[in-house]
């Protein structure tokens, strides 16, 4: 099964994360790599940050 990127076409880095997907710059980079279990860890992680940076 293949796992989606979460990019949304909004590529800006801010202090730690992309202010369009919440994903740091070493996820973004590696994410074809990753595995699809991998990529469905780091696809838990974002709602958290997205709350924790102001987004809604």
């Amino acid at each position: 099964m293949t796992v989606e990127s979460p990019c949304v076409g909004v590529c800006r880095l801010g202090a730690r994360y992309c202010e369009g997907c919440f994903r740091t710059i070493r996820e973004i980079g590696g994410w074809s790599s990753l595995t699809a279990d991998e990529k469905r860890a780091v696809l838990a992680l974002l709602p958290a940050r997205r709350l924790q940076q102001g987004g809604a």
